[in-house]
């Protein structure tokens, strides 16, 4: 179903991968910009894979009805959302691949320093975002204001989380919201993985806000789940 909505494949699995091609001819010549676009791409594959196509899609499968069917057949619901969250976790996994080889190849980014931190916060940040996109979509009311609601989160956790640039360098106000966002520290702990070579005990305060923020977006996801359309 996510690979025959061509849209939906093109601004959750594309997009990211045409803003790594875009920045990183711009900034060919800049090696210390590319260590930090690279590692933020990825950080923004993983929530665009989740976060956003997770949102989209229960909106879609709840407003037409979908998940209400599904309910009612002997497919147990375990399955079905399984199906789900393997599609999002599949898809993730792909991005931050292609991401990690195109920065080697093409951007003279080194391979990942360190793969147990990285495997470690991917699937963290898969975690964390996919519960937020579950429980953002409980928000939403109709599948027609859905890229309204996403792409008002979507975009300015993007551009305030230093995805595009180091993060240390934006106005104090903006860098003290970007590091309450979660997104924020994905970015600190892929940039310690592919770049640095930190180790988990130099990002574990990252890592504990992206467990603290899993965890709100789980209740939120778990507490205000609807099967029910929202509107005839």
């Amino acid at each position: 179903m996510f690979w025959r909505n061509p849209s939906a494949a093109f601004f959750n699995f594309l997009l990211p991968l045409l803003f790594l091609a875009l920045f990183g001819a711009v900034l060919s010549g800049d090696q210390d910009a590319l260590d930090v676009i690279v590692p933020g791409i990825a950080a923004m594959s993983v929530m665009s894979t989740t976060f956003t196509a997770l949102a989209f899609n229960l909106v879609f499968l709840r407003e037409q009805g979908v998940l209400k069917r599904m309910r009612g057949t002997p497919l147990p619901v375990s399955a079905f959302f399984a199906g789900i969250a393997g599609n999002a976790v599949a898809n993730a996994a792909t991005q931050i691949a292609i991401v990690t080889v195109a920065g080697k190849l093409l951007f003279g980014v080194d391979w990942p320093r360190d793969y147990l931190e990285m495997a470690v916060f991917v699937a963290t940040g898969v975690v964390c975002f996919a519960a937020l996109g579950v429980a953002l979509s409980h928000a939403i009311p109709n599948f027609e204001s859905a890229p309204a609601y996403v792409n008002a989160v979507f975009l300015p956790v993007i551009f305030i989380s230093g995805v595009f640039y180091d993060g240390d360098l934006v106005p104090g106000v903006l860098r003290d919201i970007a590091r309450v966002l979660p997104l924020t520290h994905l970015i600190d702990g892929l940039s310690g993985a592919m770049v640095t070579g930190e180790g988990l005990a130099s990002n574990a305060a990252s890592l504990l806000v992206l467990g603290a923020w899993a965890t709100i977006g789980t209740v939120l996801a778990v507490r205000g789940f609807s099967w029910e359309q929202r509107r005839n």
